[in-house]
């Protein structure tokens, strides 16, 4: 027997027995995936950005201030980037190694000011808090210990040192400065400094102010060096992966690490986390950019609410806080094809094609009238939480554009649940859903589940062609309660093209007519979500005129599918703009932006408008990166219904 045959079965056992062969199942693999994920010291604890846990242990050292003035605010143990109500604190972000290798963050409080930095040295962890400025009497560090979620493992006080028993290891905690005596309510041991300078904190082996800055730039030369890999595109880059790396947290209920819209929602929906349908879906596709496990990660976790609400709920959060009653737009199947075909690995779609399907089938069932899709919100019995159910609201969002101009005076049919309204960008992202699951049912071999698909694509194409107005040159939401148009409008107008369904010529027209009109949707910062002619634009709250990164990306990539590279380059480019006016001056990235000024936040806005760190902002870089060709292309979609 010549060696290439006798090597060949030692290699299938290899890979049979192996923990990442290909004969794992793809709920193994994604097992091992998480645990990949949810280990070593990062910035997992959502409740502050200066806490640093050790996974999977749960030991956590959380940096804490307590200032030693006379002064109302007191202590300061909470510390969040997000802002959407008015907080003691201020955090301007820095960088953060996906892995929590390096992180560094301005933190202001109370007249202080200090560069807080870490970095990790094998299994240690080092800190490093510079203060930048002081106030006449400087506060306290108070540097608290604890186990977090519950988790095993005792901290005792030793001398100068912290020493955690975690049941696996032990880990020895001190600091290059004395110690001193503070008195602060804290749960369990900590060590507290003074803060009149430079503080070092380390894990395991005693270290040197010294030795802890040479860890901390070699870290930070690591970062800087991946951010310049990206070269002119590095600014847009650094955007994304700062939103993205600031805002992933380990999710004790769940025992996963995700990464939530930001660390304020979640503290708002029960305390650890809440995953919002299509936000989470474009969180994957943001974290695809460079991130494979974590992109996979938000994926899987948002579509897993369809086996407990058998569709993805609008929101699911802790304490079985969820939305039973409504779900959001369906873009889960295109995050996933994207993410399929960057990456080549079958068995993400392969896990997650039939929780799809489910929702997929859900629509037809649930929101569906002469083939055209409503938004709708279903009764439930009480008692319930969410008082938005089986109402106007509940299906406004459903919808996802909350308050939007063009649900201004439709109807809800509490005996349908459904808004009097058959709605364009619902009826095309559901077409786009039906064709990317198809897609991936191919991949895997389904072609029963891809002929049905294909089937209800094609239904709901023939009837969403009849919504085009030839007369305004752009597909309208028609009403069902008196059959007619509805001529108000919205980026959503433009979906037809991400379906396929739009015919070449009517691309071009609503481009010229509609797009590049200055008096709608093109000007200096865009795509605002009600044209600018709609009387709600000049209120710029929330969905009635702001612009948000979901839309702008979305209505590209329906520009993909048709001849049209001066539309897509503009979109491009002005998208990238917007997010960068904010990124460079304030290293925020946020929830929307006012479209008269291009800001996240004006003086005269109420504060709630616009979250300051939310990851879906950082969707309008993407079509910057694509254009660019430094992280590939999306395929385009194919339709033969085309003329």
């Amino acid at each position: 027997m010549s060696f290439a045959l006798r090597i060949i079965p030692l290699l299938f056992l290899f890979l049979v027995l192996s923990p990442a062969g290909i004969c794992q199942s793809p709920q193994a693999r994604y097992d091992s995936l998480q645990a990949r994920l949810g280990s070593g010291w990062n910035t997992w604890n959502t409740e502050s950005v200066l806490s640093h846990v050790r996974l999977p242990e749960g030991f956590a050292l959380s940096i804490t201030l307590k200032d030693t003035r006379i002064t109302g605010q007191r202590y300061l143990r909470e510390a969040y980037i997000s802002q959407k109500e008015k907080r003691p604190e201020t955090i301007i972000p820095g960088p953060h190694a996906w892995d929590g290798s390096y992180t560094s963050l301005t933190l202001q409080w109370n007249g202080s000011e200090l560069r807080v930095e870490s970095a990790t040295d094998g299994n240690d962890l080092v800190l490093l808090v510079t203060p930048l400025k002081l106030p006449g009497r400087p506060p306290h560090l108070v540097l608290e210990g604890g186990m977090l979620w519950n988790r095993l493992g005792q901290i005792a006080r030793k001398g100068e040192t912290l020493v955690a028993e975690t049941g696996t290891q032990t880990i020895t905690v001190g600091a290059t400065k004395p110690v001193i005596s503070e008195s602060v309510a804290a749960s369990a041991r900590y060590l507290a400094f003074r803060l009149d300078g430079p503080v070092g904190i380390y894990t395991g082996t005693a270290r040197s102010m010294e030795d802890i800055r040479r860890i901390v730039g070699r870290q930070q030369e690591a970062q800087v060096k991946k951010v310049a890999a990206w070269g002119e595109r590095s600014d847009t880059y650094r955007a994304i992966h700062g939103v993205m790396a600031w805002n992933t947290i380990y999710d004790p209920v769940r025992g996963k690490v995700i990464t939530p819209v930001s660390r304020f929602w979640n503290t708002f929906f029960g305390g650890n986390s809440v995953l919002f349908c299509w936000d989470t879906y474009f969180g994957a596709m943001l974290a695809s950019v460079d991130n494979k496990e974590l992109a996979y990660a938000n994926a899987v976790e948002v579509t897993r609410g369809i086996r407990q609400y058998g569709m993805v709920p609008n929101y699911v959060g802790d304490a079985g806080l969820g939305s039973p009653d409504r779900s959001q737009p369906p873009v889960g199947s295109m995050v996933v094809r994207e993410i399929y075909r960057k990456y080549g690995e079958s068995w993400l779609p392969e896990l997650l094609f039939d929780d799809l399907l489910t929702w997929n089938r859900w629509w037809p069932e649930h929101r569906s009238q002469n083939n055209l899709l409503h938004w709708g919100s279903d009764s439930l019995p009480p008692p319930y939480d969410d008082d938005a159910a089986n109402n106007w609201q509940g299906a406004a969002y459903e919808s996802g554009l909350d308050n939007s101009p063009m649900f201004d005076k439709i109807p809800f049919n509490k005996k349908t649940h459904l808004m009097e309204q058959a709605d364009v960008g619902l009826t095309s992202l559901y077409i786009a859903d039906c064709n990317a699951l198809a897609e991936m049912a191919l991949v895997l071999g389904r072609k029963k589940e891809a002929a049905e698909l294909k089937k209800r694509a094609d239904q709901y194409s023939v009837a969403l062609k009849g919504l085009w107005d030839e007369k305004a040159g752009i597909f309208l939401n028609r009403r069902t309660d008196t059959g007619k148009p509805n001529p108000r409008i919205s980026p959503t107008s433009f979906y037809p093209m991400l379906a396929g369904v739009a015919t070449p010529a009517q691309a071009a027209r609503m481009m010229k007519e509609h797009y590049f009109n200055r008096e709608e949707f093109h000007g200096e910062w865009m795509l605002p979500s009600a044209p600018r002619n709609d009387p709600a634009y000049p209120e710029q709250n929330y969905w009635r005129g702001r612009i948000w990164g979901p839309l702008n990306f979305l209505v590209y990539l329906g520009m993909r599918n048709y001849d049209l590279p001066a539309a897509r380059k503009d979109l491009a480019g002005n998208s990238n703009a917007l997010l960068l006016k904010t990124f460079l001056k304030t290293g925020m990235v946020h929830e929307n932006y006012n479209a008269i000024t291009g800001n996240g936040i004006d003086p005269a806005d109420p504060i709630n408008r616009s979250d300051s760190f939310y990851h879906w902002g950082g969707l309008l870089g993407l079509p910057a990166l694509y254009e660019a060709g430094v992280m590939g292309q999306p395929a385009k979609t194919v339709q033969k219904n085309r003329k």
